[in-house]
Formats: structure tokens, C-alpha cells, sequence
């Protein structure tokens, strides 16, 4: 794991209004060699080098819409040699065949099953399963014992269980296994944890943390697709698309199992896992702890036929050695509610809200703080290291009780932008990893430690209980 909290001093003699500038946030190695870019610089030079020992062999164990999204992140990353790819929808291995075809003008083997690829493809150094959530762990198991490395998308498992085998794989294998948390990857999430967080302790005492993902209802709809292109009754079944299902199911309801695997108990966590699990993976990361507690609510307000809530709201408590600090998580799939995806880390002297979207990314200065710590953001300032926004709304408008608020906070900005696809980072991580020259930003046994908790929340909803964690609970 990389979660040093280096000095801001180690980079201020270099000029850090150059460095933050947008155009060098992620180009410059200095960043890198103080725990920012964790991958590109290494494999450029891999590429400059151009050596066989070098070329990375990838495999691709599902290829829906989350290999699609992986693809346009790694397609550009030098020294990578793709090799086969397995679905068991033929259509879907088609389409990565011929984007590799269009962009680096040869052939990939296709496979229908995984198993199938695995034993007759022994010389793949990488695996990328971007499968249904219950076969996360299968999948991943079956490529470390097959000697690959593996990228899996997150949730790492349905279940605890699933996870905790995967995390067995990986150790009794040697292999590496990186979980698809992101964020952990993105620059602008290890500068506010290195610098501004721990570095600068610029949130003073974190006392809350509020995250939320809102999906509109259009957003939220069943996918749908031309019933000649997916796979027959007898192929969904061996699969297991019938998982948890009472009696004989139709074709079409088989299908739409396949299409729509996140609405079923039995084949992944719902919304609380598929959207929640980024967010409340940050959390635990940025708090450097699991949670004490969760209580939680949902309901099936809109989605009346699914069997994931369409809304979930839960609580987390965590005792650090700050002090005592709640975090509240909202998914929702039937509304906006003006858009955004954020995670808010509150504390008594200012507030990071920070996002993949820089648009939803600010940082906050508490009004009436000490001179001080007014001095210290100031100072920030001075340096490049924030960028000073707006001043907050005075409480003298005529629809203000001024002795009712407190004083306006200071806007700033943090400067920066990603300037490549959100997973490409975490992927460069990875290939880096497999190369000897970094270490996983998120690996297996990290990423069950931090998703554990997300596991009891729909447990916690359907109970109407508050699960008070136990190292049952939360560990490997």
C-alpha cells in the first residue's frame, strides 16, 4: 500500500505552482517520487527500453460494459500484448476481438469458457475479470492457480466468504491480485490524503464524512438487448444466471438475469455494492480504519419488482485516535437530486469534498478559524498547493438570520486535473506491480479489509438492526 504521508516540504523547493499546474499534474516524476503517480513513470521507461521482458501477455475473463471501460483505459499503456479473451456470450468476445484487431492490427484467441482459456493459454502473465459479482471469486481463483496475476473489478466477491477465498488464492498462489478500487490509484485522491490530509492536517479533526452516488430513474432502467445475440436457456444455467431462483425460470427470465445480474440477491450486492463499494472504500482509506458500527435503511420506493433495495441510506461510526467520527452514505437509483458523486470529509478547521469529477472537487476553510490556521491556508496558497476560490455567502441577504449561521466558509480549489480515463492510473499500477516496480495500491487482502463493511449494510436495512463489528465481521 502506498498511504505515506510524505512532507509537502520534500517537493517545495521544486516549485509546486510548476508541478499543480493542469498541464503537469500528472506528468512530472517528482509528483511520482513523492507517492503521487505510482505507475507511469516506470512504464514509459519500460516502453523506451522496448525489451520481450518486458511485454506484458493479457487475458480477459468477461467482456461487457466494465471490459469496455478497462479497455479504454489500458489500450494505451506500452508494452502490453493481448492474447485471448472469454465470454459466454459470443457476441461480446466478437467486439474484443475486433478492438484489438482495429487497434493493433492482429488476432486474439476467443474462448466461450474460462476454464477452457486458462488451460490451453499458458503463457498469459495477466488476467482482467470484469465478470458478474458471483463470479468474481471464481474467476480469480481459477486464474491464480492457472499462475497469472489478476485485475478484478470490485466488489471483489458477493460474499465475505467469496472474498476471503480469494484472498487465500492469491497468498497460496504467490501471484499479485489487484481489487478495481480506483480512486486509490487517482492522483488527486493520494495528494488530499498524502499532503493535505495527513501532510497538512488541513481538516483539522475529521468529525464526519458524508458520501453519496443519485442515479435518475432514466439511468436506472433494465438493459436491454436483441434477443439473438445472447446465450440459449442451457448455457445461462450452467452458469448459473438460475442462481437463488424459485422453480424453473423462461428464457426470458433468464435473460434478463444475464442483462441484469445487479437487481438479484444471488448474484451481487445490489447498489449499496455496485456504486457504494468506491465511496465507502474511501472512507476507510482516508480514516485509516474499519467502522465500529453500521446501522441502515432502504426501501424498493420505485423498483418495486427488484429484489435490491433502490434506495439505501447507512451510518457508519469509527472511533479513531482523533476521536469519535460518523460517516453517512447515501445510493440512490430513482433521483439526481442535482446530480454528482462525491465524498465529503468534514472537519472542525476545513472540508475536502473530493470526487473522480474535478467539478464536484473543493476544499473548504472553516469562517472564524485561529490566525494560525488562517495563516497555514494562506500559506498553501502562497505555494501552488491550493488554489483560493470564492468567498462564501455573507449571512446579510434579507432571507438570512445571520445570528442562525455560522460564519461563511473560504472556497478553494485544488489544483489539477486526471487528464487520462479514470482506471487508467490503477492499471498502470498494476501492469507496473506484475513488472517488479511498484507495489499493488489495492491488493486482495487491502481491499476485503476495506469493502468487510459494506458486506452487512443490506443486512443491517433488512434487520432494521445496528451491526456493531466484531474482527468476525471485518477481517480475513
Amino acid at each position: 500500500m502506498n498511504e505515506e504521508s510524505s512532507p509537502v516540504t520534500k517537493v517545495e523547493s521544486q516549485s509546486l505552482n510548476r508541478f499543480l499546474s493542469r498541464r503537469s499534474f500528472l506528468r512530472h516524476g517528482s509528483m511520482a517520487g513523492a507517492g503521487l503517480v505510482l505507475g507511469a513513470p516506470s512504464i514509459l521507461s519500460a516502453q523506451a527500453k522496448n525489451a520481450p521482458s518486458d511485454e506484458i501477455r493479457v487475458g480477459f475473463i468477461g467482456c461487457g460494459k466494465q471490459h469496455q471501460v478497462l479497455w479504454d483505459a489500458m489500450k494505451n499503456i506500452p508494452g502490453l500484448r493481448y492474447v485471448a479473451a472469454c465470454d459466454i456470450m459470443r457476441d461480446r468476445v466478437g467486439g474484443t476481438f475486433g478492438r484489438v484487431k482495429s487497434a493493433f492490427g492482429y488476432n486474439i484467441n476467443r474462448y466461450l469458457d474460462a476454464e477452457d482459456m486458462l488451460s490451453k493459454e499458458k503463457d498469459l502473465d495477466v488476467v482482467f475479470v470484469a465478470t458478474p459479482d458471483f463470479w468474481h471469486a471464481p474467476h480469480t481463483i481459477m486464474a491464480l492457480e492457472a499462475g497469472c496475476n489478476v485485475y478484478c473489478e470490485k466488489m471483489m466477491a458477493d460474499s465475505l466468504e467469496g472474498a476471503r477465498s480469494m484472498v487465500a488464492a492469491m497468498d497460496r498462489s504467490g501471484k499479485l491480485c489487484q481489487i478495481g478500487h480506483q480512486r486509490r490509484s487517482n492522483p488527486r485522491y493520494l495528494y488530499t490524503l498524502n499532503y493535505l490530509i495527513n501532510g497538512e492536517q488541513i481538516c483539522g479533526q475529521i468529525v464526519n464524512i458524508n458520501g453519496q452516488w443519485n442515479r435518475a430513474v432514466s439511468s436506472s432502467q433494465d438493459i436491454e438487448v436483441k434477443p439473438s445475440i445472447l446465450p440459449d436457456a442451457k448455457t445461462l444455467r450452467k452458469y448459473g444466471f438460475n442462481n437463488g431462483a424459485n422453480g424453473e425460470l423462461t428464457l426470458d427470465e433468464l435473460r434478463h438475469r444475464f442483462l441484469n445480474w445487479r437487481w438479484y440477491k444471488a448474484l451481487s450486492g445490489g447498489p449499496i455494492s455496485d456504486l457504494g463499494a468506491h465511496q465507502i472504500d474511501i472512507f476507510n482509506w482516508f480514516m485509516g480504519s474499519q467502522p465500529t458500527s453500521v446501522m441502515a435503511s432502504g426501501g424498493n420506493n420505485y423498483f418495486k419488482d427488484r429484489e435490491h433495495f433502490d434506495n439505501v441510506m447507512c451510518v457508519f461510526e469509527y472511533d479513531t485516535p482523533q476521536g469519535g467520527a460518523r460517516a453517512f452514505y447515501q445510493v440512490l437509483t430513482t433521483t439526481s437530486s442535482g446530480g454528482g458523486y462525491y465524498e465529503s470529509f468534514m472537519g472542525t478547521e476545513g472540508t475536502v469534498k473530493i470526487s473522480e469529477r474535478e467539478a464536484y472537487s473543493n476544499i473548504y476553510r472553516e469562517g472564524g478559524v485561529s490566525e494560525a490556521v488562517a495563516e497555514k491556508w494562506d500559506g498553501l496558497v502562497a505555494r501552488g498547493i491550493l488554489n483560493k476560490g470564492s468567498a462564501g455567502p455573507a449571512a446579510t441577504s434579507s432571507d438570512a438570520v445571520a445570528s442562525y449561521e455560522s460564519a461563511a466558509p473560504e472556497e478553494y480549489l485544488l489544483p489539477g486535473a486526471l487528464g487520462k480515463p479514470p482506471h487508467q492510473p490503477h492499471i498502470e499500477n498494476f501492469i507496473d506491480s506484475v513488472r517488479g516496480k511498484a507495489t499493488l495500491n489495492c491488493d486482495a487482502r487491502h481491499a476485503l479489509e476495506s469493502e468487510a463493511p459494506i458486506y452487512w449494510v443490506n443486512p443491517a436495512a433488512e434487520t432494521k438492526q445496528t451491526i456493531l463489528f466484531t474482527d468476525d465481521h471485518l477481517h480475513v
